[in-house]
């Protein structure tokens, strides 16, 4: 496939670009970043040589001109490398470093400053809709995700397959993350259950037949791999009691399909609606991290039921967002919307569904979710791309 255009955009200073294998870190920043010094750790050889002489980097880079920018891929596999870059930055020669990884577990198990304030903290994610523009298709995307290691693949599913196995192997077994590799691995299929659900730590640990302190460690295992997070309750200024638990999310609806057991006697409706809803899940903290990183994502659920899968909050923007896996909108599919309404009128009210029709029931705006995926862009809260599809308001007070 062509090469995609990313709506990341990098700082000007020294950063950190994290985020899951196969997003695309390696092929970015060797495009972006064509004429740079570039240091690969995933290349045995170079991570044998810094690994036995760190300050071997020091050495490097000083041979460079001032201003020349550094790349450090899966700078993670040496950690001791950053108190070496802490120091050259601290020169101030102008030396810009970009380090990229795939998980910052191994940077706090070392005891790692992360430089605060030094070196910014980026994420890059799976493909936008908007990246892809007319090669976009939401049924592909529901079925293999958005990883553009995939979307390259000859046969995506097998790469799905081999990617959740690499994973387990290079960077779970080979780093010494886990200590029992087959419990971990049932646990990864098991929580594939808890996809778009409230998060219950010890039930999962019960299916899973392990004690519940191991699972909570898994479950951080996962945060920290970025193949998974957590989604906060929405409290401010609640009006009524809300639950305390949170929703658990593969970071990629294709991750989530992969491992999610599936036979005959399961309805397509158990799996397609988790699917959908993590897909826009992981739009929408694209969107946060590539361009309103000022704003954070929730979702709402009171103890009496009424529940809204996404809420989208800060300065810009207070969105209340349901998602539903049907092609017609019953008013039935509004209740939590409402009910979110009555305790937050600030808030527009927004549903997402399968259909193909633009609506406008009971102060709810309802949008096909490929329309709404292919017009959610970076730093446009309110209108789409000029050759994207039709735009609709984020926040009722604008």
């Amino acid at each position: 496939m062509e090469f995609v255009t990313r709506f990341f955009d990098p700082p000007k200073q020294s950063y950190y670009l994290f985020g899951p294998r196969g997003t695309g870190k390696s092929a970015w920043t060797q495009r972006f970043y064509s004429h740079s010094l570039r240091i690969d750790l995933l290349e045995p050889d170079q991570r044998r040589r810094y690994e036995a002489r760190p300050e071997r980097l020091r050495e490097v880079v000083e041979a460079t001109d001032p201003g020349t920018t550094v790349v450090i891929d899966e700078v993670q596999r040496v950690p001791e490398l950053l108190s070496v870059v802490h120091a050259l930055i601290e020169a101030k020669r102008g030396w810009r470093f970009v380090l990229t990884g795939s998980s910052a577990r191994k940077l706090r198990k070392a005891g790692v400053d992360l430089m605060g304030g030094r070196a910014v903290i980026r994420s890059l994610s799976p493909f936008m809709a908007a990246e892809l523009g007319p090669r976009f298709d939401l049924e592909t995307a529901l079925r293999q995700g958005m990883l553009p290691l995939v979307w390259d693949a000859e046969d995506p599913a097998d790469t799905l397959r081999g990617y959740i196995g690499s994973y387990i192997r290079e960077e779970v077994q080979a780093e010494g993350l886990v200590r029992q590799l087959g419990a971990f691995s049932r646990f990864l299929e098991t929580i594939s259950f808890s996809h778009a659900q409230i998060l219950n730590v010890s039930n999962v640990a019960r299916d899973c037949e392990t004690g519940r302190k191991t699972v909570e460690g898994f479950v951080g295992v996962i945060e920290d791999l970025l193949l998974g997070f957590r989604l906060p309750v929405f409290t401010k200024r609640a009006g009524r009691a809300t639950i305390a638990h949170p929703k658990f999310y593969y970071f990629d609806c294709g991750v989530f399909r992969c491992v999610r057991p599936a036979g005959p006697l399961d309805r397509p409706e158990e799996i397609g609606g988790p699917a959908l809803e993590g897909l826009v899940a992981q739009h929408l903290r694209a969107w946060i991290d590539y361009g309103a990183r000022e704003h954070d994502l929730y979702f709402w659920r009171t103890r009496g039921g009424s529940e809204v899968d996404f809420v989208i909050y800060g300065p810009d923007v207070f969105c209340a967002i349901e998602v539903k896996h049907v092609g017609r909108v019953h008013r039935r599919d509004l209740a939590g919307l409402r009910a979110f309404h009555d305790d937050y009128p600030e808030a527009a009210l927004m549903l997402l569904y399968r259909g193909t029709e633009r609506l406008r029931i009971d102060g709810v705006t309802c949008v096909p979710c490929d329309e709404f995926l292919l017009g959610l862009t970076p730093h446009q809260a309110h209108r789409a791309a000029p050759d994207g599809p039709p735009t609709y308001r984020w926040n009722s007070r604008k």
